[in-house]
């Protein structure tokens, strides 16, 4: 989570405290190149322990809020505040510290199981690493395993399936136990077991947190407090589901293409 070439600190960072999670973007303006905008006028809000579901087709601008929230890059226009304190006057390692980020390519390393959710971090015990591993569910498979916490995994997790390694890094971010959750949804196909543990193990990192998510499942975005739905780095629309259902514009045609079928499979 660092990139240190392009971002500066600033020379004396405002230090948090009590951190409660509330997210603002005002009138943000973002281009990777020259003027090529690919955030434009954004704002919106997110209340603390809220979920927010972002929703649009590719290139829709949605990867961008996360880079831009999370100082990979820094915005061209507007603010971007956590807890009312523009984040550009944070220290980076400061603000990420309070953000878990799960996407789509799960990282695993050369090491145990143990290792890749604690990341060798000694302030994450090992009950804490077992209980994260209970609470989404990974430790059904991770109790089958010769050496169970201890097992080797190979680079890239490569003797692990794509719902095992999701599972791993669902409970990696719990152990860190962070205020703000980023998550970017796997759209690869699992079978329905796999996918039932997923589903519960998003419900669970949720809880109490606030939440970015670029959703893909329709039972994170019915359930998200509000929808927001990006077409050409503009907010076309904003809403619950139904509302949104409702207004027949970008999400109810995306809803027809990408999610009635989910719908129909998980009836």
């Amino acid at each position: 989570l660092d990139n240190q070439t392009i971002i500066k600190n600033p020379d004396h960072p405002v230090q948090l405290e009590n951190v409660k999670g509330s997210i603002e973007f005002k009138n943000v303006w973002f281009a990777y190149n020259g003027d090529e905008y690919v955030l434009k006028d954004i704002s919106f809000n997110i209340n603390p322990g809220e979920t927010v579901a972002i929703v649009g087709h590719t290139g829709a601008g949605k990867t961008s809020i996360i880079n831009t929230f999370t100082r990979f890059y820094d915005i061209n226009k507007g603010k971007i505040l956590l807890d009312g304190i523009e984040i550009e006057k944070l220290d980076k390692k400061e603000l990420r510290k309070y953000i878990s980020m799960v996407l789509q390519d799960v990282f695993l390393f050369s090491g145990t199981i143990k290792s890749n959710i604690n990341l060798y971090d000694d302030n994450i015990s090992d009950e804490q690493v077992i209980e994260a591993a209970r609470i989404v569910g990974a430790d059904k498979f991770i109790e089958t395993l010769p050496d169970k916490y201890d097992e080797e995994v190979k680079e890239r997790g490569a003797t692990l399936s794509v719902g095992q390694k999701q599972l791993i890094s669902f409970a990696r971010a719990l152990a860190y136990n962070p205020k703000i959750l980023i998550l970017d949804e796997a759209t690869s196909s699992v079978d329905t077991e796999t996918e039932h543990l997923i589903k519960n193990a998003i419900e669970k990192l949720l809880v109490g947190r606030t939440a970015i998510v670029i959703a893909h499942r329709l039972s994170t975005i019915q359930n998200a407090d509000k929808i927001i739905v990006l077409h050409k780095g503009e907010i076309r629309e904003t809403g619950n589901h139904q509302q949104l259902l409702a207004k027949k514009g970008i999400y109810y045609k995306l809803y027809q293409l990408q999610y009635k079928d989910q719908e129909i499979l998980s009836s």
